[in-house]
């Protein structure tokens, strides 16, 4: 923290609920570093648990240059300068801090006091009775709002000395306030309930070199709520049993605790409703109240009058022939039943017509309801899970398409959503494409942004694999047999020469006709033990396509036919080292301009999701600039986990995408992936021309395994139960 700048804050832009603030700062004086700037106003950023217009600081940071603001000073921490010249002093005690202190009582307090006024005042306030005119209220408001001042500071210091960072601390102190070292010295495990960033790793490693004891009620209790959470995120469960809580718990503990004592701290998060008791299951309470929510929206939707329309026959056959397609049975019934049930899901596999019919479905409610291109766009919602399925799906429907998260107004900082339970969206008709990937409590929290009435149509392959997050949604919806369900069934996607939906279908099936290979140009089987060799044989011929119309899709990370792997060996053929193009060394991985790269987690507020795909734009000081379709964004290293090259991507990263070429490797090291549901998302995932490579034995054995890992869930279960059924 050698390196600073001192002067005035003169006008703050932005201000976030926790800290987060955009301003404007007025250079007075600097380090060595930054003398330049003296005199000078330049742009800053950072978190602050407190920041006034016209206040005096001193910023510890670095300049770093933002893609889109230009060059801003980055305060990693910061100071209040209490002023020391008269005037400043005057000027700083009447600026409207201190509340019923005017100029003139300002310059009387100064006159009396010195310029040491300010430290006079926090050693003994007493010697403000020497001022004339001068009331008890003010001295109280003078002492309590110095020492407020000086308080906060020395709290953000003693949470340093504890071993949290900077960062860390001023979010702690922004949560608490005067209140944050009675929250420390009481529970520091508390702090992981109310700051999500801080994770309980970090906090335990601090509470033990605190002093706190390994079978710490305190330590235990929140552990317990720490697993089950990162149990249900990584196996995707939405409950969990008791013994499989009890092991992970000691093992994250690091400690052998006795059953009683974690049936003892068990207990006493079910008394305080952090967790839930279903018979024998056991839910966090958000994971509970979000199929409680999904369920209770459900039954109502379904239970609710149809509206019924006599009329829609005759514009379906308007529409056919507007559209110059016919439709068979299966697609009219979803058509027509779209305008009538209030939850409805159309299912099917690839080639049988899904976003045809989201096209009709969206046409015929324009017709039915007479409304113009303006007026639709206000009434109907389209949504996918991420943002290459919305863009798909824009250009697709001919109609605007965005993700869940985007159209719910994810806040980054905040981790909420704006289109809440409290301020719900006016769309009347909201239909979600590749349903399948969507979780319970993303589900769950865009029911929550939808008014009870609002019309819900769930579009999405039955046989696709289920979401990343917790649950299976729609197969749980779709088991249940309690809602209306379309299921497509005939092939149009086809042509003669085409034989990758074959294979789909097969696949699905479970069955493999191995003469399907090398007929057709479009789907091509190549016998090989030496995958990397192969690989960098097939990916010379199609190093000059862009990155979108050449993926390799892998099912495992590790190994040396892993995705991680492979990305080094593909990086060489599509990217080469150059003396023109930069590079960045992260951990064993070297990045570099042009690099094809993988995006890992949603940043709504950039406009990037979860397995977008873009270019390395540029590198710059320890910074990476990625170019995902025009829009550039910027990761410091703070965030360069949360992207990985994108030349070999995993086949769940692949989900809503479709690329023109695919190369799917299988082998029988890939053990355990390989299984039916994962393959047939991969092949589905492919628009013009599929290579698979490696052991076609190894791809009977995944297509005939229709086992798959068993997701604890109860959303259909409470569905049939409380339909009466």
């Amino acid at each position: 923290m050698e390196e600073y700048i001192i002067g005035n804050v003169r006008r703050i832009i932005f201000r976030s609920e926790n800290g987060y603030i955009v301003g404007v700062f007025k250079v007075k004086d600097a380090s060595t570093s930054f003398e330049s700037l003296k005199e000078s106003s330049l742009s800053f950023t950072g978190t602050f648990h407190e920041l006034e217009e016209d206040g005096n600081y001193k910023f510890y940071g670095e300049i770093v240059n933002h893609p889109k603001y230009g060059e801003q000073f980055n305060v990693t921490f910061y100071e209040r300068v209490m002023p020391e010249e008269k005037d400043s002093i005057v000027e700083f005690l009447s600026s409207g801090t201190f509340k019923g202190i005017g100029e003139k009582t300002a310059e009387k307090i100064v006159n009396v006091l010195g310029d040491d006024a300010l430290q006079i005042i926090i050693d003994n306030p007493s010697n403000l009775m020497l001022v004339p005119g001068i009331t008890k209220k003010q001295i109280d408001i003078l002492h309590n709002t110095l020492i407020e001042y000086s308080n906060s500071y020395s709290t953000i210091l003693k949470l340093n000395d504890l071993g949290f960072s900077t960062k860390d601390s001023m979010s702690i102190y922004n949560k608490y306030k005067a209140n944050t070292l009675n929250i420390i010295e009481e529970n520091l495990y508390t702090i992981i309930e109310d700051i999500k960033e801080i994770t309980f790793k970090k906090i335990d490693a601090i509470a033990l070199n605190k002093g706190y004891l390994k079978d710490d009620k305190r330590r235990v209790t929140s552990c317990i709520i720490n697993t089950m959470d990162e149990l249900c995120n990584t196996l995707s469960h939405c409950y969990l049993h008791i013994d499989m809580i009890y092991k992970y718990t000691v093992l994250a503990l690091n400690y052998n605790i006795t059953e009683e004592s974690f049936i003892d701290c068990l207990n006493s998060l079910i008394l305080s409703l952090k967790v839930i008791k279903l018979e024998e299951k056991y839910y966090l309470r958000a994971m509970y109240d979000a199929e409680e929510n999904i369920v209770n929206r459900l039954v109502y939707l379904n239970g609710k009058k149809d509206t019924l329309r006599k009329d829609l026959d005759s514009y379906i056959e308007e529409l056919e022939k507007d559209k110059l397609i016919t439709y068979n049975n299966e697609q009219k019934e979803a058509i027509k039943k779209s305008q009538e049930k209030n939850f409805l899901i159309i299912t099917g596999g690839p080639g049988t017509g899904k976003t045809t019919i989201i096209s009709s479905i969206i046409d015929l409610y324009s017709i039915v309801n007479k409304l113009d291109y303006n007026e639709l766009t206000k009434e109907i919602v389209l949504l996918a899970p991420t943002g290459r399925a919305s863009k798909r799906l824009t250009e697709k429907s001919n109609f605007p398409a965005s993700t869940i998260h985007s159209f719910l107004k994810w806040n980054k900082e905040q981790d909420k959503f704006a289109v809440n339970e409290y301020n719900k969206s006016d769309a009347k008709m909201v239909i979600i494409d590749e349903s399948s990937m969507v979780d319970v409590m993303l589900f769950s929290s865009l029911l929550k942004g939808l008014r009870s009435d609002t019309k819900i149509i769930m579009v999405g392959d039955y046989d696709q694999l289920p979401s990343v997050g917790p649950g299976q949604l729609l197969k749980d919806l779709i088991e249940s047999n309690v809602l209306d369900v379309i299921y497509l069934k005939q092939l149009y996607r086809q042509g003669e020469d085409s034989t990758i939906i074959t294979l789909a279908h097969d696949i699905n099936e479970g069955g493999l006709n191995s003469n399907i290979f090398n007929v057709n140009k479009d789907l091509e089987f190549i016998k090989t033990k030496e995958i990397s060799k192969t690989l960098q044989e097939i990916s010379e011929t199609y190093k000059k396509k862009s990155y979108n119309d050449f993926q390799v899709l892998v099912p495992m990370y590790k190994g040396i036919n892993g995705i991680d792997n492979l990305n080094k060996i593909l990086q060489d053929i599509f990217n080469p080292k150059a003396k023109n193009k930069k590079e960045l060394v992260v951990g064993d991985v070297v990045y570099r301009e042009n690099d094809k790269i993988l995006q890992l987690v949603n940043i709504p507020d950039e406009r990037i999701f979860n397995g977008d795909i873009g270019v390395i734009s540029r590198i710059d000081n320890k910074e990476i600039t990625v170019d995902f379709d025009t829009n550039e964004v910027k990761f410091t290293p703070a965030n360069f986990n949360k992207f990985k090259h994108g030349y070999a991507i995993s086949i769940h990263k692949s989900q809503g995408s479709e690329f023109d070429t695919v190369v799917i490797p299988v082998v029988k090291e890939y053990n355990k992936m390989l299984y039916r549901k994962l393959y047939y998302t991969a092949v589905t995932r492919t628009k013009k021309k599929l290579i698979v490579l490696g052991d076609l034995d190894a791809l009977k054995i995944a297509v005939l395994n229709n086992n798959q890992d068993i997701r604890m869930t109860s959303i259909k279960d409470k569905l049939i139960k409380k339909s009466g059924i």
